[in-house]
């Protein structure tokens, strides 16, 4: 859509960067202090609106925004396919101020509409918590179904485990310049890193991956994913909600998220650190 001509306290398709400006003093070792220009990751408040209803704000970066809001309702439930996914449509408020904020509209079809309504949260999203503002312990939903178990899955090996994480660090633009954001990739079942998407949450940078995913009409396609945090609870339940089989991660799991994985079916691979990071490639975990 064209960008309006309006002041920058409205509402408008202007994008906010993803990388703030400042100012910090860094020190360097045997000798003082000198103010230096840096740069940190952008965290700005993010309003998930499905047909006209603000369900969730999470803070998060701004950036590939619409794959959040599509990876966001899919890998939550709230829609089943990308085609209930319409009219989706990304606005700024605020721009250039202390107060800037992004808000995704999107249409789901009509049959998704009172699902929403039925479980609808009043999110005030944190970038570390991915239950904040639930209001039961049944919302929990800790009881994925079970996966499909392909035999591409069972043949997964240390070195191809590893493989997509040689190249994940290259990949993560952001992350080289501000050191502050999470990594989601997708890697093929021969080890290829073929997607990352960055955020300061690692839950949103794994809905922003789906979302990608999505838009480009290649879920389902063979493949696993990986992740530069902990594998927690939501993050293990996003995955077995989009049928991913196998999930690996720079950190190790917890105990729910291996509660979730075992229930599922799922593979979990930690620690997955290659050389030099780690002594040796036996370091890794797999738990299944």
């Amino acid at each position: 859509m064209p960008i309006p001509d309006t002041p920058a306290t409205s509402d408008t398709a202007l994008p906010l960067p993803p990388l703030a400006p400042v100012h910090a003093h860094q020190w360097r070792s045997g000798g003082g202090a000198a103010a230096q220009p840096v740069e940190v990751a952008a965290e700005v408040p993010v309003a998930l609106v499905f047909n006209g209803i603000s369900h969730a704000v999470m803070m998060a970066t701004p950036q590939d925004l619409a794959e959040f809001a599509v990876g966001f309702a899919l890998s939550e439930g709230i829609v089943e396919h990308p085609s209930d996914c319409r009219d989706v449509e990304v606005l700024t408020h605020a721009v250039d101020t202390p107060d800037a904020s992004c808000a995704v509209h999107m249409e789901i079809a009509p049959r998704q509409f009172a699902r929403l309504k039925e479980h609808r949260r009043a999110l005030a999203g944190r970038t570390g918590c991915g239950v904040c503002g639930i209001d039961s312990l049944q919302a929990l939903d800790l009881h994925p179904e079970p996966l499909a178990a392909p035999a591409w899955r069972d043949g997964l090996d240390v070195d191809t485990i590893l493989r997509p994480f040689a190249t994940l660090g290259a990949r993560q633009a952001l992350n080289a310049r501000a050191g502050s954001v999470h990594a989601a990739g997708w890697a093929t079942p021969q080890g290829e890193l073929t997607d990352v998407l960055e955020d300061v949450g690692r839950h949103n940078a794994l809905d922003k991956l789906f979302g990608r995913l999505a838009l480009a009409g290649r879920l389902g396609e063979p493949g696993f994913v990986v992740m530069t945090s902990r594998t927690s609870y939501e993050l293990v339940r996003k995955c077995a909600r989009m049928g991913v089989p196998a999930f690996a991660t720079i950190s190790a799991p917890t105990s729910l998220a291996l509660q979730l994985a075992q229930e599922a079916g799922m593979h979990l691979w930690g620690l997955c650190r290659p050389p030099p990071h780690c002594a040796t490639s036996e370091s890794l975990l797999l738990f299944q």
